[in-house]
């Protein structure tokens, strides 16, 4: 009797064991069927990036954004947190720009303003002149300031001029440095002038500083300052000013980027002292606030083990000169679709599975920044995070510390030959651990790595060969739709579903043994 009631209790035992195990597999070919028939990555990629666009902090598009995600997580089922990150006092919206130059040989600019920056009063019109260096040359020149266009000797970064109080003072002590570097260039011009027989003394160059006269050209009355840019244009924001601006105080003067090789153009014509004008029509609009800013995190709770957590995200906002198909409407679009993809298999994973999608990225990592700080859920009890953010490359394989890659290598088999031409592989770290960083990166994996969370991510390439390049697009006007590779984000979604589904359903939380040297 005992041989039979022991029979049958390892008979129910192994049959309870196989359960799970066949019903995970279930889940996972489901993940992974849909992913291969039924992928609707790119249908969010096109959502995100064409019928809502660009989407800085404290624009209406980020906050239309943030309200459609939240729509796709409940009409897939998900248990939805709105997490307020911030605030900004004054909004801001995009609107059309044009310009173009008026004479003989006219043409249109190629141009963009960063964020936060003025726009024109309508349509306006003006002379072009070329800054002023020293102030004798700015007492020269004041009264021909008044409805001009100013060509600035420093090129764009991207980001606006600064135009603070503390930058100004800056400029004002650069000034003072000038004039006495003015007064010597005088008395070596009269050198020259007296010596023409010895070889020239070179003239003293200026110290360097963006638009040195700054405060008292704008208070001259000019339309707007011209900086010379890069091809591709990249447009970023005012870092310096954007939350100190209130409806009060809002920026007066344009910012204006424009093509390197049409500055170079009208600064010879300048020079020339051709007669010509520029005309633009830039309509940059502001919005009383305070506009908040949220992350939207989408949650399957865990069956097993809800108080430990896997984490996926990618960020939501964007910068406006192009759509922010890449940054990072590939990685929001891509998260999207795992938890979907999740979703619809009818995953009921053993932990909690987070899918996050973060604000603020552009701004200073501000939305996975407030949810670790506030210790949203305790650090210690999340077992990895997941982030995709840069381009929108193929998963082709990982790396990971010794600990954990027992783990990985048997989460991992079901995609091992997804592609079959381009396999995914499971590697361990070579060498000895890295120390914990001490200070935020590029992305909102920054400061859960900083507070000894595990950020294992995919390694990302073109196998394929697409000729995709993430300078071209990174914060630049070409950051579109066009420049996303459906193929790669199909599969990547597919295989980030599989693995935050198979992290969730281990029966411990990953080893962080050898993640950091400590």
């Amino acid at each position: 009797m005992k041989r039979i009631v022991s029979f049958w209790m390892t008979a129910v035992m192994a049959v309870a064991l196989a359960v799970p195990s066949m019903a995970q597999d279930k889940t996972v070919k489901k993940i992974i069927e849909t992913g291969k028939n039924d992928n609707q990555v790119m249908v969010h990629e096109n959502h995100l990036a064409n019928y809502i666009g660009g989407r800085p902090v404290g624009s209406s598009a980020l906050t239309h954004a943030e309200a459609w995600v939240k729509e796709q997580f409940e009409s897939w089922g998900l248990e939805v947190m709105v997490q307020e990150a911030g605030e900004i006092n004054v909004g801001f919206d995009r609107g059309p720009w044009y310009g173009r130059m008026l004479s003989e040989d006219g043409f249109p600019l190629h141009f963009g303003t960063p964020a936060y920056t003025a726009p024109t009063r309508g349509k306006q019109t003006g002379h072009v002149l070329v800054e002023p260096h020293s102030r004798r040359e700015f007492e020269r020149m004041k009264g021909a300031l008044k409805g001009a266009w100013v060509l600035l000797d420093a090129p764009s970064t991207g980001m606006a001029i600064d135009w603070s109080e503390k930058a100004n003072q800056d400029r004002a002590e650069i000034i003072k440095q000038n004039e006495e570097i003015d007064r010597q260039n005088m008395e070596i011009r009269r050198y020259n002038m007296t010596h023409r027989d010895e070889t020239p003394k070179e003239m003293l160059p200026y110290k360097q500083v963006t638009a040195p006269f700054y405060k008292e050209m704008v208070e001259a009355g000019v339309l707007g300052f011209i900086r010379s840019a890069a091809v591709p244009l990249r447009i970023m924001y005012d870092r310096a000013n954007c939350y100190n601006i209130t409806m009060e105080n809002l920026p007066t003067v344009c910012d204006i980027c424009l093509d390197e090789a049409q500055f170079k153009v009208i600064k010879e014509k300048v020079l020339r002292k051709d007669i010509f004008q520029l005309e633009f029509d830039i309509r940059n609009h502001f919005y009383r606030g305070p506009v908040k800013y949220h992350n939207i995190i989408g949650i399957i709770r865990g069956s097993k083990y809800p108080n430990e957590y896997v984490l996926t995200g990618g960020h939501l906002d964007a910068y406006d000169n192009g759509t922010g198909a890449v940054d990072d409407g590939n990685g929001a679009s891509l998260n999207l679709e795992v938890a979907r993809l999740l979703a619809t298999s009818g995953a009921k994973p053993k932990r909690s599975i987070m899918v996050c999608i973060w604000t603020g990225e552009e701004y200073g990592l501000l939305g996975s920044k407030f949810f670790v700080e506030n210790k949203t859920v305790p650090l210690e009890k999340i077992s990895n995070y997941i982030n995709r953010d840069g381009g929108p490359l193929m998963s082709t394989g990982v790396t990971v510390p010794p600990a954990m890659y027992d783990d990985y290598v048997e989460i991992c088999k079901p995609i091992m030959d997804l592609d079959p031409e381009v396999p995914f592989t499971v590697n361990k770290r070579p060498g000895e651990p890295q120390p914990r960083p001490k200070s935020a990166g590029g992305s909102d994996h920054a400061y859960f790595a900083m507070n000894g969370v595990p950020t294992i991510g995919f390694q990302e390439s073109d196998p394929k060969g697409y000729n995709f390049e993430y300078q071209e697009i990174w914060h630049t006007e070409r950051d579109i739709y066009n420049k996303v590779i459906p193929e790669y984000m199909e599969h990547s979604a597919t295989v980030t579903a599989v693995v935050v589904y198979g992290l969730a359903n281990l029966d411990h939380q990953l080893s962080r043994q050898g993640l950091y040297k400590e």
